[in-house]
């Protein structure tokens, strides 16, 4: 399974030339896991096409319109559970000390839930206690499968393939309390701003309105592909 999340956790990164690069790599190692349903390799493949097809400022605009800028689809698994609360901040130190534990050491710029470098860890553990851990943010997957599939986009295999890793499935009413959350389209400005800012938080003394646009900002600028991927350039 390994070899599986590090391909599924490099096709969640932000798209770069290196990326496009490793679509045979990740194509290869997709195909050999019998565990994802035929029909979800099938999606994947359409994603791989699309990466190694598209142009590449086109592939970067769509990853970031969906992942960045649409909270409901956020690659920050906390996002969805705890949002802005206390709760979250010991959530982060809890996992990234899950991490270290592992020998997994993370770059100062990089979030512990941020959901390619969650496969990253997972990647690292044996067969049965990988697909344990994919159980538990399960439901996750699952909701933004449903958001992607409503958006007609092929990141929706991503998740699909998640959840057919996964050992525990998620209840129908898990799901439906994630769905009905906010969901704007990326192209709704003030929705998308009343959900950015329906949770209000300041970090530290004097923290400006602009602290959480800092934050996204160093959370790009840290995004890695999985181990033995090709390693995208910093921008």
């Amino acid at each position: 399974m390994s070899r599986t999340l590090k391909a599924l956790s490099a096709l969640l990164t932000y798209p770069t030339a290196e990326l496009v690069q490793a679509t045979g790599e990740i194509s290869e190692a997709l195909d050999k896991d019998r565990r994802i349903p035929a029909s979800v390799r099938d999606h994947l493949h359409k994603l791989l096409n699309e990466l190694a097809g598209n142009d590449l400022y086109d592939l970067q605009e769509r990853y970031v319109l969906l992942f960045d800028r649409t909270r409901s689809l956020s690659l920050h698994l906390f996002e969805h559970v705890h949002g802005e609360s206390r709760d979250r901040g010991q959530a982060m130190i809890d996992l990234k000390s899950q991490y270290e534990a592992a020998g997994l050491f993370m770059d100062v710029s990089e979030l512990p839930d941020f959901l390619p470098l969650f496969l990253e860890y997972v990647a690292t553990r044996p067969g049965a206690e990988a697909a344990e851990s994919l159980g538990q943010p399960a439901h996750i997957f699952a909701a933004i499968a449903e958001r992607l599939r409503k958006r007609r986009s092929t990141y929706e295999a991503v998740f699909r393939a998640l959840g057919a890793l996964a050992a525990a499935k998620p209840t129908d009413e898990e799901v439906s309390a994630l769905l009905q959350l906010p969901d704007p389209d990326a192209d709704d400005l003030a929705a998308l701003d009343a959900a950015w800012e329906d949770e209000p938080v300041n970090f530290g003394p004097g923290a400006g309105d602009n602290c959480k646009d800092s934050i996204i900002a160093r959370v790009r600028g840290g995004m890695r592909p999985a181990p033995d991927m090709p390693q995208r350039q910093r921008q």
